[in-house]
């Protein structure tokens, strides 16, 4: 069995990034505490997921916490140790609580940052699914600080930012010179903001050109050294932006997850990577990474076709080796290297 701490880091990591919770170690657990039937690590683990400073002040969703807590008194109880009235208390606390349409998710990545985003407790809402965080974005953030000289100084422009968990990620740990979040919704790009915001970030205009930004001062706070990018969250409809619309982006790397689902859509993501081709021979072409999760076959063959039909060479990308933040086996995430 896992040592107490390591098994409530675990705990920790899934519950404050309000994972789905059969992806908890459970039975490991019940394992542990039956070994051991002492408090000691029901409090570890209470005191780093509920009541964790993080947790307290962003909280997850009430019927998530109510959930966890549930189980957690289910897991003590089937011990038949002593009743712990810590567990108790939390859940009475919850449980006069009212439901919210949002909550927080609060991912801890290496070297002490964290990301904190504010987002919809349904998969859709507001008619688009772009007020999630969807695994291609964590996929490819835990990529991207594995190759932080890709990104390092670099003019990067995310596509599909969504809730800005990749990009956000990104400038937290990769030190871009320049980071552009885009998407295309008005709800997306208003929650995006705010959560570019409680970072800790300050936003430029989408037609400001600055150079740096001020420390970042929210939930990261504490921790040293952490990269100053202008960042700009840009309004970028694929199917109709223009060429000069695209023309002062100049990106170095361009990055999207989970963006190729509908054939639709993806006819319109190359249309529009074909307009940010350099058009003079001495520039150097962005380089192109998109990340997204298999969940058809079919579709995924269909882009690669559209692909080849465009003209754009792809080569896929070695699988990163997982050595996250979220202690999950990633679902069947690829990321491809685009070529235009």
């Amino acid at each position: 069995s896992a040592e107490p701490s390591e098994l409530g880091t675990r705990f920790q990591h899934r519950f404050l990034a309000a994972r789905q919770l059969g992806s908890f170690p459970w039975a490991e657990l019940e394992q542990n505490l039956r070994a051991s039937p002492g408090s000691s690590l029901l409090v570890e683990i209470l005191h780093k997921t509920v009541l964790h400073p993080l947790c307290v002040r962003y909280p997850p969703s009430t019927k998530y916490r109510r959930c966890f807590l549930t189980q957690l008194i289910k897991k003590h109880e089937s011990t038949a140790a002593e009743p712990l009235d810590e567990l108790y208390e939390a859940l009475a606390g919850i449980l006069n609580e009212e439901e919210s349409t949002q909550c927080y998710k609060n991912y801890l990545l290496p070297r002490g940052a964290c990301v904190t985003l504010a987002e919809s407790v349904a998969i859709i809402s507001g008619g688009t699914t772009g007020l999630v965080t969807w695994d291609a974005a964590l996929h490819l953030a835990g990529w991207a600080m594995e190759h932080v000289e890709l990104f390092s100084n670099r003019t990067v422009l995310e596509l599909g930012s969504g809730m800005g968990f990749t990009g956000i990620a990104i400038c937290k740990t990769c030190n871009p010179k320049t980071y552009i979040f885009s998407d295309c919704h008005h709800c997306v790009l208003n929650q995006l903001r705010g959560n570019i915001r409680l970072n800790g970030f300050v936003l430029e205009p989408e037609e400001a050109a600055g150079h740096t930004q001020t420390k970042p001062q929210g939930p990261e706070a504490g921790a040293a050294n952490y990269p100053k990018p202008q960042l700009v969250v840009a309004e970028l409809d694929w199917g109709s932006v223009t060429e000069k619309q695209l023309l002062g982006l100049q990106p170095d790397v361009i990055i999207a997850a989970d963006v190729v689902y509908d054939p639709e859509i993806t006819s319109a993501l190359l249309g529009m990577l074909q307009k940010l081709s350099p058009s003079q021979a001495d520039r150097t072409p962005p380089e192109v990474y998109v990340a997204f999760t298999i969940r058809n076959p079919d579709t995924y063959l269909l882009f690669q076709a559209q692909l080849d039909k465009a003209g754009i060479g792809w080569q896929i990308i070695p699988a990163h080796s997982n050595t996250g933040f979220l202690y999950d086996v990633q679902p069947n995430v690829t990321i491809l290297q685009l070529f235009i």
